[in-house]
């Protein structure tokens, strides 16, 4: 069969102006189906924890109505809306969160805006006594850092990659939010980290904490892992009943990066995006999105069918039912697909 030219079309080109800033394309690496060892059997046999009510966003008053939710003793996620960017959720999509050491306070990301940064702030001020002594940001994209006005005081720490990819993006993160989420975003800038991180352990006074620094959903993912109590913050590597989002993603990293989580002593862990879970379901149901788009954009390709036309394939009914599947899953496919069509046209 003759192989087309890679569509240029105005859905392409709409699509990818609806989505995030991504990364140049490149070829899509060879992805391998290859199972890790086994995740620690407390892991295996917890139950899904049932999901926490989601305060609603206040659009009139500009309220976030941000809550702290204890996952451990000194451990505490605070859940954004399993959704995509919205007026009505104030672009609060993502789970921040926040680690009460013995003598101050590590932040874990700072959500989409200023005024989130700032309501975040005033919680963890609500929650315990002892200052915020650093911030962490676990990849690159807009709502793990665009709420760090508040925290500007703060030592605010990310990987030399991400910082990066934040400086190239930044300004374009402003205006995307903006047009998204509007008056929520007023004020908002973005205040850039100011020190770097590496993998390995993590300073909190009273608390063993570790960090991984691996790839995939972007060019440097960390996750993070309360020792003691099992609690791991997985960024965005992870995705809970909702579609991954992919402007940076490299997907043969990504399902390596999965194998290597899996390996983790998990008692609980914490999404970005999605419910927080007492198992291992995240991980297996990330793993299996990311293997079905390879296998099913690589086979569009070879057929040579068009982007349009793959929008009009089948999806499995549990991809569809996920949170911000009629958004994401049309930008995957402007983001990722053009690669696929060129590594077939590159074929023998």
């Amino acid at each position: 069969m003759s192989r087309r030219r890679p569509a240029a079309s105005a859905l392409a080109c709409a699509l990818a102006l609806a989505a995030v800033p991504g990364v140049p394309a490149a070829p899509p690496q060879a992805v391998h189906d290859v199972r890790p060892a086994q995740v620690a059997p407390d892991v295996q046999a917890a139950q899904a924890a049932p999901p926490a009510p989601q305060p609603r966003a206040d659009a009139a008053t500009l309220d976030y109505r941000l809550a702290a939710r204890a996952l451990a003793p000194g451990v505490y996620v605070v859940e954004g809306a399993n959704a995509d960017f919205t007026r009505a959720n104030g672009c609060n999509i993502i789970n921040t969160g926040f680690i009460v050491g013995r003598d101050g306070v590590l932040v874990v990301n700072t959500g989409p805006s200023r005024r989130y940064g700032e309501q975040l702030r005033a919680l963890i001020a609500r929650t315990t006594p002892l200052p915020v002594t650093q911030v962490l940001h676990l990849n690159l994209h807009p709502d793990y850092f665009l709420g760090n006005q508040a925290f500007a005081d703060v030592p605010r720490a990310a990987t030399a990659a991400t910082l990066e990819g934040m400086r190239a993006e930044a300004r374009a993160y402003e205006d995307n939010l903006y047009r998204a989420c509007g008056d929520w975003m007023k004020g908002t800038e973005a205040l850039l980290p100011d020190r770097g991180v590496a993998a390995g352990p993590l300073v909190l006074a009273g608390r063993r904490l570790e960090l991984r620094e691996l790839r995939g959903h972007t060019a440097s993912d960390l996750v993070l892992l309360d020792v003691e109590s099992g609690v791991l913050f997985a960024g965005g590597l992870v995705f809970v009943q909702r579609v991954p989002t992919t402007p940076h993603a490299e997907l043969a990293a990504w399902l390596a990066s999965l194998d290597a989580l899996e390996r983790e002593p998990i008692r609980t862990l914490v999404p970005s995006h999605g419910p927080v879970a007492v198992d291992a379901r995240g991980i297996g149901q990330t793993r299996r999105y990311l293997l079905w788009l390879d296998r099913s954009f690589t086979a569009a390709a070879e057929r040579g069918l068009e982007l349009h036309e793959l929008l009009a394939q089948p999806v499995p009914e549990e991809f569809r039912g996920w949170a911000a599947f009629d958004t994401e899953y049309p930008r995957t496919v402007a983001r990722l697909y053009p690669r696929y069509e060129a590594r077939a046209l590159r074929a023998p």
